[in-house]
Order: C-alpha cells, then structure tokens, then sequence
C-alpha cells in the first residue's frame, strides 16, 4: 500500500481467499484492506497514539440517516458526556479532497454537532472547528490533543 502523510504504524494483516485484510483494533475484527481502509487506520492509530483519544470513545462506520437516506460515517469520536467532538471523513489517496468532500461532511454534522471536523485522504489532512453561532467552520493547524 501507498506510503501516507502518517508516522509509521505497526499493523495486523492477514491474507484469506487472495484478499489482505488489516485488524481495525475498533471494531476487534479484520476488515478488506481497501485504500480508505488503509487511511482510516492510519488516522485511528494518529487519533490514538499522537493525540491520546480513548479507544473507548471513538466509533467507526456507523450508519446515519440524513434527509433520508442512509449514510455511512468513517471516524468519530465522543466527548464522555456522549456529545460527539470530531467527525473524520477518510477518502482514498487518490481522491482529491475539494469543497465537495467538506460539503459531505458538513452535512454529516447538521445531524451529529461535532465540535471538531477531519477531512484526510491519508496525504492532505484539513481540520475544522465548528462555529455553530455563526454556522461556519474555521481551518485549524491541527486537532486538539484529547484532554479529559
């Protein structure tokens, strides 16, 4: 798989019926590694290990209904009050990450309020707090680390 904008991480692969699947410590399961599989789990481990978030809090893949239709969110992660404080879209490396893609996610948040949003395709990573009174997002240099 393709080098990312990530620090190195060790992983857990296992090759069944010609098809590599890598273990999402989430989900305790082993899912197909596909190109946005592999940037969710470069990202997990980054929430995990270099900005201190709790495995406890995060949640991956999970489906949402908006304006009726099903969608699927990649990464987000709970505030212990159950609030939900980031939201992480992950697309593959070689998908361009434009208006469209925070467009996507902006959508997700009408019906989450996350504080903070995470756009990432693994080698371009953007970052959002929400400015609900104003319903807007501001660019930050980085997510804040997990503080209890």
């Amino acid at each position: 798989m393709q080098a990312l904008n990530f620090p190195k991480y060790s992983f857990r692969f296992k090759n069944k019926e010609n098809k590599l699947s890598i273990f999402d410590d989430i989900r305790k399961k082993f899912v197909v590694l596909q190109p946005e599989e592999w940037v969710r789990q470069h990202c997990l481990l980054y929430l995990i290990q270099e900005k201190n978030y709790p495995k406890s809090l995060i949640n991956v893949e999970k489906e949402l209904i908006i304006n009726n239709l099903k969608k699927r969110y990649d990464v987000v992660v709970f505030n212990t009050d159950g609030s939900i404080h980031l939201i992480v879209e992950c697309k593959a490396p070689t998908i361009t990450i434009n208006q469209d893609t925070f467009d996507q996610v902006a959508r997700y948040n009408l019906e989450l309020n996350a504080t903070y949003l995470m756009v990432t395709n693994g080698l371009n990573h953007y970052y959002c707090q929400m400015d609900f009174k104003q319903e807007r997002y501001q660019f930050l240099k980085d997510i804040p680390d997990y503080n209890s």
